[in-house]
């Protein structure tokens, strides 16, 4: 699949066609352009105008790029601190997935012992 670059004028004129009532479907149709990347132009367009329209292509602002090696760090030590950091991390999410078995286990034991006790009840009201 082959990725396509558009201009901003594009994306605004697409934007501005779908804001006067044309249909996302038909524009899909006519264009050949994902209708979650045409609801994407159109929000960006509502929301910042011809500015949200006009970034070029990549990473979304906001969005850190990948950890660059610190000067004086050889890109060997670099991958062993990357893999160590992700590390920590499995290890903080198996504590935690620890925890919601744990916690499940408890809720589902606790459903359980109340469905026993409403059968119970249930039957002696229906044996008056």
């Amino acid at each position: 699949m082959s990725s396509r670059t558009f201009t901003p004028e594009f994306r605004v004129e697409v934007a501005r066609r779908i804001e006067q009532g044309e249909s996302v479907s038909r524009l899909y149709h006519e264009l050949g352009i994902k209708r979650s990347v045409l609801y994407r132009w159109r929000d960006a367009y509502r929301k910042e105008g011809l500015a949200g329209l006009a970034r070029t292509p990549g990473r979304p602002p906001g969005v850190p790029s990948p950890a660059t090696p610190k000067p004086g760090v050889s890109a060997e030590e670099a991958l062993r601190q990357q893999i160590a950091e992700l590390e920590r991390k499995v290890g903080q999410q198996a504590v935690q997935l620890d925890f919601f078995k744990r916690a499940f286990r408890r809720v589902k034991e606790s459903n359980q012992a109340s469905a026993r006790a409403g059968a119970t009840a249930s039957i002696r009201r229906s044996g008056k």
